[in-house]
């Protein structure tokens, strides 16, 4: 077994970010999307995977798990909080992000020098119409929701809206034990529409800035828009390198995922 140490480190405004890191080797953060944490089994089981070739760090974004969640939210303080983990990490890493994790691992990445290598999993851009249709003021909506006590409309909004979860199945969902730890990120998915971004645009100029070796990984599985949106974010980086991981889907499987990760961040 790995060992697994937990460690905290002060964000810019203040704010405490909870980690945990496992391994030896070059530093390699990674960073979840929605409805996550550090606990989060496929990140848990990469962190676990890689530990053998580096130092791999786990964190709780802010609102999320053991970190804190210093009001005002901006996009900024969270791309503070990362460059935080990565200093704690020994001032430069290598990051992998996954769905909306990855838009904020890219944003990042176009800020801070520390970011030396950078892997995306579907980060879930819309660039043809066959995307979900979002409401402009998505992020105000949700922060709205939540703010007053409306959590469940929240996650039935963000799910449905969002995540292309059919309604019968977000009904279901609210049924299982689950349905409790779900809401009570309700608050951090006003974030994730902050990260993306009004319609979920593709961030063009930010993309086309990078410096960094970027690989992009999409399903086979998953639907056709967001593989597309791989095609696209790769186009836009310079010498980025796109790959479709056969029969996987957005829920991807850390056993498709960590030979990828491997190869890649190897290089480095």
């Amino acid at each position: 077994m790995t060992a697994v140490l937990t460690g905290t480190v002060t964000s810019a405004d203040g704010t405490t970010i909870v980690f945990d890191r496992c391994g030896t080797g070059p530093a390699l953060v990674l960073v979840h999307g929605a409805f996550t944490d550090r606990s989060h089994p496929t990140f848990a089981h990469v962190a676990a995977a890689l530990a053998p070739w580096f130092t791999v760090v786990n964190y709780d974004r802010r609102g999320r798990g053991a970190s804190g969640d210093t009001r005002p939210y901006a996009v900024q303080r969270e791309v503070e909080d990362l460059t935080a983990v990565i200093a704690a990490a020994g001032g430069s890493a290598m990051v992998f992000g996954g769905s909306s994790g990855a838009a904020l691992a890219l944003t990042a990445a176009a800020r801070t020098a520390a970011v030396t290598r950078l892997a995306l999993w579907e980060p879930p851009y819309h660039v043809d119409p066959t995307a979900p249709s979002l409401p402009r003021d998505l992020a105000a909506r949700l922060a709205d929701l939540a703010a007053t006590g409306r959590r469940a409309e929240a996650v039935e909004l963000f799910m449905t809206r969002a995540a292309e979860v059919p309604a019968s199945a977000v009904a279901a969902l609210r049924a299982d034990p689950s349905w409790a730890a779900i809401e009570g990120l309700a608050h951090t998915l006003a974030y994730e529409a902050e990260v993306m971004g009004p319609g979920n645009a593709l961030p063009t100029r930010t993309a086309a800035s990078l410096n960094t070796p970027v690989l992009v990984l999409n399903g086979g599985a998953s639907p056709a828009w967001m593989r597309n949106a791989g095609v696209a974010l790769a186009k836009a980086v310079p010498g980025a390198a796109h790959r479709v991981l056969d029969a996987e889907t957005h829920n991807v499987s850390p056993r498709a995922l960590v030979p990828e990760l491997l190869e890649f961040f190897a290089r480095g």
